[in-house]
Protein backbone atom coordinates (compact mmCIF):
# COMPACT_ATOMS: atom_id res chain seq x y z
CA UNK A 1 0.00 0.00 0.00
CA UNK A 2 1.55 3.47 -0.96
CA UNK A 3 2.42 5.24 1.51
CA UNK A 4 0.45 8.79 2.61
CA UNK A 5 2.74 11.85 2.66
CA UNK A 6 0.48 14.52 3.44
CA UNK A 7 -2.72 14.15 5.69
CA UNK A 8 -5.64 14.47 4.41
CA UNK A 9 -5.11 12.77 0.89
CA UNK A 10 -6.22 9.60 1.21
CA UNK A 11 -9.28 10.15 3.70
CA UNK A 12 -10.38 13.68 2.08
CA UNK A 13 -10.17 14.97 6.09
CA UNK A 14 -8.80 18.35 6.65
CA UNK A 15 -6.16 16.72 8.93
CA UNK A 16 -3.36 19.64 8.67
CA UNK A 17 -5.97 21.86 9.77
CA UNK A 18 -7.31 19.86 12.66
CA UNK A 19 -3.40 19.25 13.65
CA UNK A 20 -3.16 22.81 12.91
CA UNK A 21 -5.63 23.31 15.47
CA UNK A 22 -4.53 20.88 17.89
CA UNK A 23 -1.39 23.05 18.02
CA UNK A 24 -2.38 26.20 18.55
CA UNK A 25 -4.63 24.87 21.38
CA UNK A 26 -1.34 23.12 23.20
CA UNK A 27 0.95 25.85 22.71
CA UNK A 28 -2.03 28.41 24.51
CA UNK A 29 -0.31 26.39 27.38
CA UNK A 30 2.57 28.73 26.76
CA UNK A 31 0.82 31.82 27.06
CA UNK A 32 0.91 32.23 31.36
CA UNK A 33 4.20 31.67 31.20
CA UNK A 34 5.06 34.18 28.58
CA UNK A 35 2.53 36.14 30.83
CA UNK A 36 4.36 35.71 33.83
CA UNK A 37 7.74 36.39 32.46
CA UNK A 38 6.78 39.56 31.45
CA UNK A 39 5.59 40.52 34.95
CA UNK A 40 8.83 39.81 35.96
CA UNK A 41 10.27 42.02 33.42
CA UNK A 42 8.51 44.60 34.37
CA UNK A 43 9.36 43.94 38.36
CA UNK A 44 13.12 44.39 36.98
CA UNK A 45 12.15 47.59 35.16
CA UNK A 46 10.61 49.50 38.25
CA UNK A 47 12.54 48.41 40.75
CA UNK A 48 15.91 49.80 38.45
CA UNK A 49 13.78 52.80 38.39
CA UNK A 50 13.91 52.80 41.86
CA UNK A 51 17.57 51.93 41.98
CA UNK A 52 18.22 55.11 40.04
CA UNK A 53 16.63 57.48 42.08
CA UNK A 54 17.98 55.48 45.32
CA UNK A 55 21.61 55.93 43.51
CA UNK A 56 21.07 60.00 42.70
CA UNK A 57 19.90 60.12 46.51
CA UNK A 58 23.34 58.25 47.62
CA UNK A 59 24.77 61.03 45.96
CA UNK A 60 23.21 64.05 47.54
CA UNK A 61 23.66 62.23 50.60
CA UNK A 62 27.43 61.86 49.94
CA UNK A 63 27.79 65.87 49.85
CA UNK A 64 25.94 66.42 52.66
CA UNK A 65 28.44 63.65 55.07
CA UNK A 66 31.34 66.18 53.72
CA UNK A 67 32.39 68.57 56.85
CA UNK A 68 34.01 70.58 54.06
CA UNK A 69 30.95 71.96 52.78
CA UNK A 70 29.54 73.63 55.86
CA UNK A 71 33.14 75.51 55.83
CA UNK A 72 33.50 76.37 52.43
CA UNK A 73 34.37 80.29 51.44
CA UNK A 74 33.91 82.00 48.16
CA UNK A 75 35.33 84.88 46.81
CA UNK A 76 33.02 87.88 45.55
CA UNK A 77 34.54 91.03 44.02
CA UNK A 78 33.09 94.29 43.48
CA UNK A 79 34.95 96.64 41.10
CA UNK A 80 37.07 96.16 38.19
CA UNK A 81 37.45 92.94 36.01
CA UNK A 82 39.88 90.83 38.69
CA UNK A 83 38.45 87.03 39.31
CA UNK A 84 39.00 85.51 42.77
CA UNK A 85 38.78 81.88 43.81
CA UNK A 86 39.10 79.91 47.07
CA UNK A 87 40.46 76.85 48.35
CA UNK A 88 40.18 75.06 51.61
CA UNK A 89 43.02 77.63 53.69
CA UNK A 90 40.66 81.04 52.74
CA UNK A 91 39.89 82.67 55.68
CA UNK A 92 36.73 85.41 55.71
CA UNK A 93 38.02 88.82 55.02
CA UNK A 94 37.31 91.38 52.87
CA UNK A 95 40.54 92.68 51.12
CA UNK A 96 40.90 96.21 48.59
CA UNK A 97 43.16 95.48 45.68
CA UNK A 98 44.78 98.30 43.51
CA UNK A 99 46.24 97.37 40.54
CA UNK A 100 49.20 99.48 38.47
CA UNK A 101 50.99 97.45 36.56
CA UNK A 102 50.18 93.63 34.69
CA UNK A 103 52.87 91.02 33.83
CA UNK A 104 53.57 90.82 30.62
CA UNK A 105 55.92 88.96 28.30
CA UNK A 106 59.59 90.65 26.44
CA UNK A 107 59.70 91.06 23.05
CA UNK A 108 62.50 91.17 20.40
CA UNK A 109 63.00 91.40 16.86
CA UNK A 110 66.02 91.18 15.01
CA UNK A 111 67.86 93.23 12.53
CA UNK A 112 65.72 93.44 9.08
CA UNK A 113 67.15 90.94 6.56
CA UNK A 114 66.99 93.40 3.08
CA UNK A 115 66.77 91.53 -0.29
CA UNK A 116 66.87 88.12 1.41
CA UNK A 117 63.67 85.81 0.76
CA UNK A 118 62.72 84.34 4.06
CA UNK A 119 63.40 80.67 2.78
CA UNK A 120 67.05 81.65 1.34
CA UNK A 121 69.92 79.70 2.81
CA UNK A 122 72.06 82.38 4.79
CA UNK A 123 76.02 82.92 5.39
CA UNK A 124 75.79 81.82 8.94
CA UNK A 125 79.48 82.68 9.75
CA UNK A 126 80.75 79.47 11.25
CA UNK A 127 77.88 79.22 14.19
CA UNK A 128 76.33 76.01 14.89
CA UNK A 129 73.96 77.67 17.60
CA UNK A 130 71.97 80.36 18.35
CA UNK A 131 72.17 81.67 22.48
CA UNK A 132 68.87 83.39 23.42
CA UNK A 133 69.51 85.30 26.61
CA UNK A 134 67.31 86.14 29.55
CA UNK A 135 67.03 89.09 32.18
CA UNK A 136 66.54 86.83 35.07
CA UNK A 137 67.15 83.00 33.66
CA UNK A 138 69.99 81.31 32.54
CA UNK A 139 70.92 81.23 28.58
CA UNK A 140 69.70 78.76 26.57
CA UNK A 141 71.41 77.56 23.15
CA UNK A 142 69.47 76.30 20.07
CA UNK A 143 71.49 74.38 17.47
CA UNK A 144 71.14 75.24 13.82
CA UNK A 145 72.56 74.23 10.49
CA UNK A 146 75.37 75.72 8.56
CA UNK A 147 73.07 76.98 5.75
CA UNK A 148 70.05 77.88 7.88
CA UNK A 149 67.15 79.98 6.40
CA UNK A 150 65.60 82.63 8.96
CA UNK A 151 62.29 80.03 8.68
CA UNK A 152 64.94 77.04 9.32
CA UNK A 153 66.16 79.19 12.24
CA UNK A 154 62.44 80.38 13.62
CA UNK A 155 61.35 76.41 13.63
CA UNK A 156 64.45 75.35 15.47
CA UNK A 157 63.76 77.87 18.12
CA UNK A 158 60.07 76.33 18.19
CA UNK A 159 60.74 72.59 17.91
CA UNK A 160 63.05 73.27 21.53
CA UNK A 161 60.77 73.04 24.54
CA UNK A 162 63.43 74.72 26.54
CA UNK A 163 63.65 77.70 24.43
CA UNK A 164 61.36 80.33 26.39
CA UNK A 165 60.32 82.05 23.37
CA UNK A 166 58.14 81.66 20.72
CA UNK A 167 59.72 82.99 17.30
CA UNK A 168 58.13 83.81 14.22
CA UNK A 169 59.53 85.60 11.09
CA UNK A 170 57.66 88.96 9.96
CA UNK A 171 57.99 90.70 6.89
CA UNK A 172 57.48 94.94 8.12
CA UNK A 173 57.58 96.16 4.35
CA UNK A 174 61.38 96.31 3.31
CA UNK A 175 62.47 93.02 4.92
CA UNK A 176 62.19 89.88 6.76
CA UNK A 177 62.60 89.57 10.57
CA UNK A 178 62.56 87.14 13.34
CA UNK A 179 60.55 87.73 15.94
CA UNK A 180 60.75 86.10 19.62
CA UNK A 181 58.09 86.78 22.48
CA UNK A 182 58.64 84.95 25.89
CA UNK A 183 56.56 82.51 26.43
CA UNK A 184 56.36 83.11 30.44
CA UNK A 185 55.09 86.91 31.86
CA UNK A 186 57.18 88.74 34.17
CA UNK A 187 60.61 90.61 34.00
CA UNK A 188 62.97 87.30 34.62
CA UNK A 189 60.99 85.87 31.42
CA UNK A 190 61.84 88.49 29.68
CA UNK A 191 64.12 87.91 26.28
CA UNK A 192 66.90 90.32 26.03
CA UNK A 193 69.15 89.35 23.38
CA UNK A 194 70.91 86.98 21.11
CA UNK A 195 73.80 85.92 19.38
CA UNK A 196 75.03 83.04 17.15
CA UNK A 197 77.92 81.20 18.54
CA UNK A 198 80.58 78.56 17.06
CA UNK A 199 81.05 74.93 18.24
CA UNK A 200 83.55 76.25 20.93
CA UNK A 201 80.66 78.50 22.45
CA UNK A 202 82.40 81.69 21.20
CA UNK A 203 80.58 84.17 19.54
CA UNK A 204 81.34 84.56 15.71
CA UNK A 205 83.05 87.50 14.07
CA UNK A 206 80.14 87.84 11.20
CA UNK A 207 76.34 86.40 12.69
CA UNK A 208 73.84 86.20 9.55
CA UNK A 209 71.81 89.29 11.72
CA UNK A 210 71.96 90.91 15.06
CA UNK A 211 69.11 91.76 17.33
CA UNK A 212 67.72 94.96 17.18
CA UNK A 213 64.25 96.56 18.71
CA UNK A 214 63.78 94.96 22.80
CA UNK A 215 60.58 95.40 24.58
CA UNK A 216 61.12 94.00 28.23
CA UNK A 217 58.83 92.03 29.92
CA UNK A 218 57.81 93.47 33.50
CA UNK A 219 55.57 91.96 36.85
CA UNK A 220 52.31 92.87 37.69
CA UNK A 221 52.61 95.57 40.88
CA UNK A 222 49.71 95.45 43.01
CA UNK A 223 48.88 96.45 46.87
CA UNK A 224 46.62 94.10 48.99
CA UNK A 225 45.07 96.43 51.65
CA UNK A 226 48.33 98.68 50.85
CA UNK A 227 51.18 96.04 51.19
CA UNK A 228 53.00 96.35 47.92
CA UNK A 229 53.07 92.87 45.64
CA UNK A 230 54.89 91.97 42.74
CA UNK A 231 54.52 89.00 40.60
CA UNK A 232 55.96 87.60 37.39
CA UNK A 233 52.09 86.28 36.30
CA UNK A 234 48.63 87.45 36.48
CA UNK A 235 48.04 84.64 38.36
CA UNK A 236 48.77 85.59 41.82
CA UNK A 237 48.17 83.02 44.65
CA UNK A 238 48.29 83.45 48.60
CA UNK A 239 48.66 87.26 48.21
CA UNK A 240 45.66 86.65 50.42
CA UNK A 241 45.45 83.21 51.83
CA UNK A 242 44.04 80.64 50.37
CA UNK A 243 42.74 83.06 48.08
CA UNK A 244 43.88 82.76 43.84
CA UNK A 245 43.98 86.57 41.78
CA UNK A 246 42.84 86.17 38.42
CA UNK A 247 44.19 89.76 36.97
CA UNK A 248 43.80 88.10 33.05
CA UNK A 249 40.49 90.42 32.41
CA UNK A 250 41.90 93.60 33.25
CA UNK A 251 42.98 96.47 30.36
CA UNK A 252 45.11 99.13 31.99
CA UNK A 253 46.22 102.08 30.24
CA UNK A 254 49.24 103.71 30.52
CA UNK A 255 48.94 105.32 33.93
CA UNK A 256 45.85 103.58 34.99
CA UNK A 257 45.11 102.04 38.14
CA UNK A 258 42.61 98.85 38.70
CA UNK A 259 40.60 99.19 42.21
CA UNK A 260 38.59 96.13 44.04
CA UNK A 261 37.32 94.85 46.74
CA UNK A 262 37.54 91.67 47.15
CA UNK A 263 35.07 89.68 50.04
CA UNK A 264 36.04 86.46 51.20
CA UNK A 265 32.74 85.07 52.86
CA UNK A 266 30.84 81.87 53.42
CA UNK A 267 29.43 79.95 50.75
CA UNK A 268 25.84 79.86 51.95
CA UNK A 269 24.94 79.29 48.48
CA UNK A 270 27.02 75.98 48.14
CA UNK A 271 25.21 74.67 51.61
CA UNK A 272 21.67 75.49 50.17
CA UNK A 273 21.92 73.56 47.09
CA UNK A 274 23.56 70.59 48.73
CA UNK A 275 20.98 70.44 51.23
CA UNK A 276 18.16 71.12 48.32
CA UNK A 277 19.60 68.59 46.16
CA UNK A 278 18.96 66.20 48.96
CA UNK A 279 15.29 67.28 49.64
CA UNK A 280 14.92 66.90 45.94
CA UNK A 281 16.23 63.79 45.33
CA UNK A 282 14.54 62.32 48.12
CA UNK A 283 11.03 63.51 46.78
CA UNK A 284 12.38 61.79 43.26
CA UNK A 285 12.60 58.56 45.13
CA UNK A 286 9.36 58.99 46.85
CA UNK A 287 7.59 59.99 43.52
CA UNK A 288 9.19 56.81 41.49
CA UNK A 289 7.85 54.71 44.42
CA UNK A 290 4.41 56.06 44.18
CA UNK A 291 4.39 55.96 40.45
CA UNK A 292 5.56 52.37 40.09
CA UNK A 293 3.07 50.74 43.15
CA UNK A 294 -0.08 53.09 41.99
CA UNK A 295 -3.24 51.27 41.49
CA UNK A 296 -6.12 53.23 39.84
CA UNK A 297 -9.31 52.28 40.86
CA UNK A 298 -11.32 53.77 38.53
CA UNK A 299 -9.70 51.63 35.62
CA UNK A 300 -8.35 48.86 37.95
CA UNK A 301 -4.64 49.39 36.98
CA UNK A 302 -2.20 48.28 38.70
CA UNK A 303 1.18 49.27 38.27
CA UNK A 304 4.21 46.89 38.33
CA UNK A 305 4.85 46.97 42.18
CA UNK A 306 1.79 47.26 43.26
CA UNK A 307 2.19 45.45 46.77
CA UNK A 308 5.63 44.78 46.87
CA UNK A 309 6.88 44.05 50.29
CA UNK A 310 10.33 45.05 49.59
CA UNK A 311 9.13 48.63 48.22
CA UNK A 312 7.54 48.99 51.60
CA UNK A 313 10.84 47.65 53.93
CA UNK A 314 12.45 50.64 51.60
CA UNK A 315 9.96 53.50 52.35
CA UNK A 316 9.70 52.70 56.29
CA UNK A 317 13.45 52.21 56.11
CA UNK A 318 13.78 55.48 55.14
CA UNK A 319 10.93 57.33 56.76
CA UNK A 320 12.76 55.71 60.45
CA UNK A 321 15.65 57.40 59.22
CA UNK A 322 14.38 60.81 59.05
CA UNK A 323 12.03 60.97 61.64
CA UNK A 324 14.44 59.33 64.25
CA UNK A 325 16.72 62.60 64.29
CA UNK A 326 19.92 63.10 65.70
CA UNK A 327 21.30 63.34 68.63
CA UNK A 328 24.36 65.58 70.45
CA UNK A 329 24.12 68.67 68.23
CA UNK A 330 22.25 72.09 68.32
CA UNK A 331 19.49 70.44 65.91
CA UNK A 332 17.72 66.94 66.60
CA UNK A 333 15.27 66.79 63.49
CA UNK A 334 14.66 68.13 60.03
CA UNK A 335 11.57 70.57 61.11
CA UNK A 336 14.37 72.60 63.22
CA UNK A 337 16.09 73.38 60.13
CA UNK A 338 13.11 73.97 58.06
CA UNK A 339 12.59 70.75 56.03
CA UNK A 340 9.22 69.26 57.03
CA UNK A 341 8.13 65.78 56.15
CA UNK A 342 4.06 66.52 54.02
CA UNK A 343 1.30 63.98 53.96
CA UNK A 344 2.39 62.48 50.54
CA UNK A 345 5.63 61.51 51.93
CA UNK A 346 7.90 63.81 50.49
CA UNK A 347 9.72 66.73 52.26
CA UNK A 348 9.54 70.56 51.69
CA UNK A 349 12.65 73.09 52.08
CA UNK A 350 12.37 76.74 53.44
CA UNK A 351 15.06 78.29 51.68
CA UNK A 352 15.14 81.17 53.79
CA UNK A 353 15.58 79.61 57.21
CA UNK A 354 18.32 76.68 55.70
CA UNK A 355 20.03 79.81 54.30
CA UNK A 356 19.95 81.81 57.09
CA UNK A 357 21.61 78.78 59.09
CA UNK A 358 23.99 78.26 56.58
CA UNK A 359 25.11 81.64 57.06
CA UNK A 360 24.71 82.10 61.06
CA UNK A 361 25.09 78.80 62.06
CA UNK A 362 26.93 76.72 59.85
CA UNK A 363 29.22 74.19 62.43
CA UNK A 364 25.21 73.35 63.59
CA UNK A 365 24.04 72.44 60.50
CA UNK A 366 27.62 70.04 60.27
CA UNK A 367 27.12 68.43 63.26
CA UNK A 368 23.31 67.25 62.23
CA UNK A 369 24.47 66.27 59.20
CA UNK A 370 27.53 64.58 59.62
CA UNK A 371 27.89 64.16 63.65
CA UNK A 372 29.47 66.19 66.41
CA UNK A 373 33.14 66.48 65.63
CA UNK A 374 35.13 65.01 68.40
CA UNK A 375 31.93 62.37 69.61
CA UNK A 376 32.23 58.86 68.30
CA UNK A 377 29.05 58.10 69.15
CA UNK A 378 27.31 61.28 67.36
CA UNK A 379 26.34 59.96 63.81
CA UNK A 380 24.67 62.44 61.66
CA UNK A 381 21.70 62.20 59.52
CA UNK A 382 23.15 62.14 56.33
CA UNK A 383 25.55 59.45 57.94
CA UNK A 384 22.63 57.21 58.85
CA UNK A 385 20.78 57.51 55.21
CA UNK A 386 24.12 56.93 53.57
CA UNK A 387 24.31 53.55 55.63
CA UNK A 388 21.08 52.65 55.49
CA UNK A 389 20.97 53.11 51.41
CA UNK A 390 24.26 50.87 51.14
CA UNK A 391 22.31 48.37 52.78
CA UNK A 392 19.19 48.51 50.60
CA UNK A 393 20.96 48.93 47.43
CA UNK A 394 23.54 46.09 47.93
CA UNK A 395 23.72 42.74 46.44
CA UNK A 396 22.40 40.95 49.68
CA UNK A 397 19.98 44.22 50.69
CA UNK A 398 16.34 44.71 49.98
CA UNK A 399 16.71 45.96 46.58
CA UNK A 400 19.19 43.96 45.82
CA UNK A 401 17.58 40.41 47.11
CA UNK A 402 14.33 41.83 44.47
CA UNK A 403 16.11 42.15 41.57
CA UNK A 404 17.98 39.20 41.96
CA UNK A 405 14.50 37.36 43.05
CA UNK A 406 12.64 38.14 39.86
CA UNK A 407 16.03 37.79 37.49
CA UNK A 408 15.51 33.87 39.00
CA UNK A 409 12.26 33.61 38.36
CA UNK A 410 12.46 34.72 35.07
CA UNK A 411 15.29 31.87 35.00
CA UNK A 412 12.92 29.36 36.44
CA UNK A 413 10.04 30.59 33.60
CA UNK A 414 12.49 30.33 31.21
CA UNK A 415 13.30 26.28 31.81
CA UNK A 416 9.78 25.74 32.64
CA UNK A 417 8.99 27.53 29.44
CA UNK A 418 11.17 25.31 27.26
CA UNK A 419 10.34 22.04 28.96
CA UNK A 420 6.82 23.25 28.29
CA UNK A 421 7.48 23.78 24.49
CA UNK A 422 9.37 20.10 23.86
CA UNK A 423 6.16 18.71 25.67
CA UNK A 424 4.24 20.11 23.48
CA UNK A 425 6.51 19.04 20.19
CA UNK A 426 6.13 15.44 21.50
CA UNK A 427 2.36 15.40 21.71
CA UNK A 428 1.73 17.31 18.44
CA UNK A 429 4.19 14.74 16.81
CA UNK A 430 1.99 11.65 18.24
CA UNK A 431 -1.02 13.33 16.76
CA UNK A 432 0.47 13.75 13.94
CA UNK A 433 1.48 10.09 13.61
CA UNK A 434 -1.64 8.85 14.61
CA UNK A 435 -3.43 11.41 11.97
CA UNK A 436 -1.59 9.76 9.39
CA UNK A 437 -2.17 6.16 10.99
CA UNK A 438 -6.41 7.23 10.85
CA UNK A 439 -5.27 8.69 7.35
CA UNK A 440 -3.90 5.61 5.70
CA UNK A 441 -7.08 3.03 7.56
CA UNK A 442 -9.66 5.66 6.18
CA UNK A 443 -7.98 5.33 2.79
CA UNK A 444 -7.98 1.90 2.80
CA UNK A 445 -11.70 1.45 3.50
CA UNK A 446 -12.63 3.94 0.88
CA UNK A 447 -10.85 1.68 -0.61
CA UNK A 448 -12.59 -1.73 0.14
CA UNK A 449 -15.67 0.52 -0.03
CA UNK A 450 -15.39 1.00 -3.64
CA UNK A 451 -14.20 -2.02 -4.75
CA UNK A 452 -17.19 -4.06 -3.20
CA UNK A 453 -19.39 -1.45 -4.74
CA UNK A 454 -18.36 -2.22 -8.02
CA UNK A 455 -18.55 -6.06 -6.77
CA UNK A 456 -22.22 -5.77 -5.83
CA UNK A 457 -23.48 -3.52 -9.01
CA UNK A 458 -21.92 -6.55 -11.10
CA UNK A 459 -23.50 -8.94 -9.10
CA UNK A 460 -27.08 -7.35 -10.25
CA UNK A 461 -26.33 -6.91 -13.65
CA UNK A 462 -25.76 -10.43 -14.01
CA UNK A 463 -28.81 -11.31 -11.82
CA UNK A 464 -30.36 -9.13 -14.46
CA UNK A 465 -31.22 -6.16 -11.23
CA UNK A 466 -31.46 -3.03 -12.04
Amino acid sequence: MATITSLGIGSGLDLNGLLDQLKDAERGKLAPITRQQAQQEAKISAYGKIQTSMDALQDAVGALSDPKLYQSLSANVRGDEISATTDADALPGSYRVEVTDLATAGTLASQRLVGTESDAALDMGGATQLRLDFAGLDSVNIDVAADSSLEDIRDAINANDAAGVSASVIFDGEGYRLALSSKETGLDASVTGFSFVDAAGAAVATPPFASDTQVSGQDAALTVNGIAITSASNTIEDAIQGVTLDLGELNLGTGETASSTVNVERNTLKVREAIGDFVEAFNDVKNTIGTVTKFDSETGEAAELVGDSSVRTIENRLRSVLSGGVAGGEFSTLTQLGITLQRDGTLEMDDDTISGLAKNSPDALSDFFTGVEGDENSVGLASSLSTTLEQLMSKNGTLGNAISGAENRIDSLGERYERMENTIERTISRYRTQFGQLDAMIAQMNSTSSYLTKQFEAMDAQLGRD
